[in-house]
């Protein structure tokens, strides 16, 4: 009986986090973290174990699916008096009062716990403690990127450098030496840097005049809006110049990646025609759906060049 009435608060408290954090926007890093993993099994000598690697890329997935919950929550909870005051976010879990901050903080222990056990797991199956070892800095370092708003208007570089990591903690877990054998996993890190950075600009301008109020820091709030847009254009362009360099460098990866470049060009640049076009009006097309789309057809592209060159 007692477990009847806690079981539906359980559920209704994760339904709440799952919709609140969006998990399926896990879809920005992790094609990116698989695709370094396909190209970091070509760093091993003897060749892939493909049983080996197919339980590599079941804890990647899950690493990152916990590591991304753990670092939304906690930018929940560390936002959650700002986010109160702001009425686009006023709505959320937690300043509404949907979720309590101790669910926030339990979510958060269970989160970690789950990362942490998915990194201790790739010294189990491949004898590499990597993972685990960088696991608590990683962790802290994508958790803590809301504190930078605080004092900085770089901030949306700190999350861009979050997400960055994806490709190379996915690459030193399937093999220790692949980020020295491989540069072209630098330059796609490198691309999601910027790529991010870029497009977290954009999505700030949602916020401009309440980020001034506040006294928080973003480069439209700071800069101004004009500034930060040729910002967010530049860095753009710089990560096209990333994936260029990651193609001339890889030999792996051939025409049908650069396929995905030009449809990544062609996208970026539609996002920026529709911000410039309609203003904050269309961001779940300018910022989730096409960005959804660019990291998913360079992951995926990517990945059959990988498959068909080492096949």
């Amino acid at each position: 009986m007692e477990a009847s009435t806690i079981n539906p608060a359980r559920f209704n408290a994760t339904r709440t986090i799952a919709g609140d954090i969006k998990i399926a926007h896990s879809v920005f890093a992790l094609p990116f973290a698989l695709l370094a993993a396909f190209m970091a099994t070509l760093s091993v000598a003897q060749g892939p174990d493909w049983g080996v690697f197919v339980l590599q890329l079941a804890l990647v997935a899950v690493a990152m699916i916990c590591a991304r919950t753990v670092a939304m929550v906690a930018n929940r909870l560390l936002d959650r008096h700002i986010d109160a005051l702001n009425p686009r976010t006023a709505n959320r879990a937690l300043p509404s009062g949907r979720l309590r901050s101790e669910q926030a903080l339990l979510s958060i222990a269970v989160g970690t716990m789950l990362f942490l056990l998915a990194s201790l797991g790739f010294l189990w199956i491949s004898d590499n403690p990597w993972p685990i070892m960088l696991a608590v800095p990683v962790l802290l370092w994508i958790s803590l990127y809301p504190l930078a708003k605080r004092f900085t208007f770089l901030c949306h570089a700190w999350l861009g450098s979050s997400l960055a990591m994806s490709p190379l903690a996915a690459a030193i877990a399937v093999e220790p030496t692949a980020l020295a054998q491989q540069p072209a996993l630098w330059m796609i890190a490198g691309m999601v840097l910027t790529w991010v950075t870029g497009f977290d600009i954009l999505y700030a301008l949602q916020d401009v005049e309440v980020d001034r109020t506040q006294g928080l820091h973003s480069m439209p709030s700071r800069l101004g809006v004009g500034p930060a847009l040729w910002i967010s254009r530049v860095l753009h362009a710089v990560s096209i110049g990333f994936l260029i360099l990651a193609w001339t460098m890889a030999p792996e990866l051939r025409f049908l990646f650069l396929a995905g470049v030009v449809a990544a060009v062609g996208l970026l640049a539609w996002e920026h025609s529709l911000i410039a076009r309609f203003g904050t009006g269309r961001i779940t097309m300018a910022f989730f759906t096409l960005n959804g789309i660019v990291s998913c057809v360079l992951g995926l592209t990517g990945i059959v060049d990988v498959l068909t060159w080492s096949s």
